[in-house]
């Protein structure tokens, strides 16, 4: 056997310097953990950058290395179905005969896109990651690059890193309008054009390709993508009959955001909606849906495994925009947008989240423990001006810091003009208790 002949030209074109990306792609805020010896997995919902990623990490490798060190390799190809591990085999041998030198003096990077369609691609990149100097970086399929799997299929050596559609910060770098200062500096022209900005956020979203398309046509476009995950990633790989309960379940999710959940509350909506689905497989479902990162689920905050699983979850969309593209209510839908944005942006900040109950009955939208230990109770409201609704959130900050009492209280709101009408009132009814724009705590780095 040899090189299967698309390879051979992938190759050839990949190594040439011509597989950048053939647009003006918008830098990402990801980055690979820096741990050598490992492989690193780019996993991420349909649609949400990973193959723009991949570009850009070879066109940063380029910029210090010749090109034909670092290459990209989409395995996305009609004409290699069905090619074996073998074929991976085959393609780093010829890889090294044309350049020998490499082998043994080179730091050579491969990335390599779509990999789940080679069968047994895992055996190739331990084989590799054990015996040459390559820098492996692979992407794929949503729902088959799971980080789970990740790290049992490389038995400990594969890294993931999540790409997610993009955050406000991303946002407003797309439209080459991202701050260089401090939320304290801005002039007023530049606050008013980000404050706008932050309320378009909240109804388009971040996935790339959406970014200021009509109205019509982004709904359109984003549930096609939804469409995608349901059938690519869900029916298909798991073979899934209840296709009408799925669709049902999935809407119902993306409708009611920042909502409570529980599989035997789920299960009894889809009976009442006349499907008959199994409680263990509406469980399932749902966590097909997680695993293809269409939705998270956000559990109580508690030491107690017992109450964290018996205590309903809420669930979150990954994206805001998908909100709005399958609420047919025409409501705003401002606060749950904003609290799916801060969710959002938690997760992105690795931050450990749950939702806090206190005994008095109050809840607090996040509890975030961040790496470094610092913790942060953060209650979000998109207008709380009414003065029954300011003291409700505050009353729910102070008491959940009576069993969080070293945790930083933060209210975030829409936008700096609510901030600055509920300061003083604020400070006089909960003095630890920080005020803030939601805009300005998403586009100022969080300090340890």
């Amino acid at each position: 056997m040899s090189l299967h002949p698309v390879l051979a030209e992938k190759l050839s074109v990949a190594v040439s310097g011509d597989g950048a990306v053939p647009f003006a792609a918008t830098r990402r805020d990801a980055r690979l953990p820096s741990i050598p010896g490992k492989a690193h997995a780019v996993i991420g919902m349909r649609r949400a950058g990973k193959t723009t990623y991949l570009h850009q990490l070879m066109q940063d490798r380029r910029a210090v290395r010749p090109a034909e060190c670092s290459l990209y390799l989409s395995f996305d190809d009609d004409r290699l179905a069905g090619i074996g591990v073998e074929q991976l085999g085959f393609l780093l041998e010829e890889y090294y005969r044309r350049f020998p030198r490499l082998r043994e003096h080179g730091h050579v990077s491969w990335f390599l896109d779509e990999i789940q369609l080679v069968p047994e691609w895992e055996r190739f990149v331990r084989r590799v990651l054990d015996s040459e100097k390559i820098e492996i970086v692979v992407s794929g399929s949503s729902a088959r690059m799971l980080s789970r799997e990740v790290h049992t299929s490389l038995r400990g050596r594969g890294l993931a890193t999540v790409i997610r559609p993009f955050g406000f910060r991303e946002f407003l770098r797309h439209r080459n309008e991202e701050p260089d200062s401090e939320p304290i500096r801005w002039k007023p022209a530049q606050r008013s054009r980000i404050e706008k900005r932050f309320r378009e956020f909240l109804t388009e979203g971040g996935f790339p390709e959406a970014q200021e398309l009509r109205a019509e046509t982004r709904i359109e476009l984003l549930q096609s993508y939804v469409d995608a995950v349901l059938f690519r990633d869900i029916v298909e790989r798991h073979a899934i009959s209840q296709v009408a309960a799925l669709r049902w379940l999935v809407r119902q999710c993306l409708r009611n955001p920042a909502g409570r959940f529980s599989v035997h509350r789920l299960h009894g909506d889809l009976k009442a909606q006349g499907h008959g689905v199994a409680k263990d497989a509406v469980h399932a479902l749902l966590g097909h849906l997680f695993d293809a990162f269409l939705i998270s689920a956000m559990p109580l905050a508690t030491e107690s495994e017992r109450q964290r699983n018996s205590n309903p979850r809420k669930l979150y969309p990954v994206d805001p925009g998908l909100i709005g593209a399958f609420d047919a209510s025409g409501r705003a839908n401002l606060g749950h947008a904003l609290e799916t944005a801060i969710f959002n942006e938690l997760e992105r900040r690795k931050a450990d989240i749950g939702y806090a109950r206190t005994e008095n009955g109050f809840e607090v939208d996040f509890v975030a423990r961040f790496p470094g230990a610092a913790t942060e109770l953060i209650q979000v409201c998109a207008n709380p001006a009414e003065p029954e609704s300011l003291a409700r959130e505050l009353r729910a900050l102070s008491d959940a810091a009576q069993e969080h009492p070293r945790a930083v209280q933060r209210l975030l709101v829409l936008d700096r003009d609510t901030a600055n009408h509920i300061a003083d009132r604020a400070s006089e009814a909960a003095p630890g208790v920080r005020v803030q724009a939601a805009h300005e705590w998403l586009l100022t780095e969080r300090k340890s």
